[in-house]
């Protein structure tokens, strides 16, 4: 009884679903985080009748056929890249962006990597890096005199060096983006990395059009809606069990006709 198999193959979707609604409510607080949607798409049709063929040699035209559909599967998990509010940390070396663009980070064997989390540091040698000791790129040094540091909408970096009124220049932040954000591949660490499907990275500075701006003393919250997430959450668990009560319907009408042969 095909109605067994369709139903497992909803069952394992909606599985999918709650496993990705999951993920998105327990990175509700991850700063930067984007919410994910599984997308699925219905499986090929077996056709009892075609639609569109003469009933008979040269006679009538068939108007409607009977396709039978084989079930759901999972299409893509796509990870939706819109703007997270600001939340106000006053730490001179948080970040945020404002607009489209990407933070460009070191990795460990050299590859740039990309991150929306600007919550930076500096570490024993006065570099730019990430909570998890990732340099920023390019590379800034903060000198160890230094009182204060600044960061304008346009990326540039300055410190205010004890003894001394004027502002040093440190650098200039650059900032990558992407024809197609929903194909670059989540690794971890609120990192992601570029594929072939996300294109190449466009370099550019904060501030010029198609860029973002930076928002020093700021964070970009995790685009996580609590109340959305926990709509999803119950719409994929009722689909779930209405995929569970086909199976059981259809076992008993396959245990039916198994009494009624014996």
């Amino acid at each position: 009884m095909k109605a067994l198999s369709i139903a497992a193959t909803g069952m394992s979707a909606q599985q999918t679903n709650l496993e990705v609604i999951a993920n998105n409510i327990a990175n509700i607080n991850t700063t930067g985080f984007k919410r994910a949607r599984a997308e699925f798409s219905d499986l090929l049709y077996q056709a009892e009748r075609l639609q569109g063929v003469p009933e008979r040699a040269n006679q009538n035209i068939v108007p409607e056929g009977a396709n039978i559909g084989l079930g759901v599967k999972t299409t893509a998990v796509r990870n939706l890249h819109t703007q997270g509010s600001l939340t106000n940390t006053g730490n001179e070396l948080d970040l945020a962006l404002v607009g489209k663009g990407w933070f460009e980070i070191e990795g460990a064997d050299g590859e740039i990597l990309y991150t929306r989390a600007g919550a930076f540091n500096t570490n024993a040698n006065g570099q730019l890096v990430t909570v998890d000791g990732f340099p920023v790129v390019p590379e800034i040094v903060v000198p160890n005199n230094t009182v204060e540091v600044v960061v304008n909408k346009s990326g540039q970096v300055f410190a205010r060096v004890e003894g001394q009124a004027e502002l040093q220049e440190l650098g200039q932040l650059t900032l990558a983006t992407f024809a197609n954000e929903a194909g670059l591949a989540p690794i971890g660490n609120n990192l992601f990395r570029e594929t072939a499907a996300s294109g190449p990275a466009t370099v550019g500075v904060p501030g010029d059009p198609g860029f973002a701006t930076v928002e020093q003393g700021y964070l970009e919250d995790s685009n996580v809606d609590p109340v959305k997430e926990i709509t999803d959450l119950i719409s994929a668990q009722r689909a779930y069990e209405m995929n569970s009560k086909v199976i059981t319907a259809a076992d008993e009408m396959a245990a039916t006709v198994t009494q009624a042969i014996r």
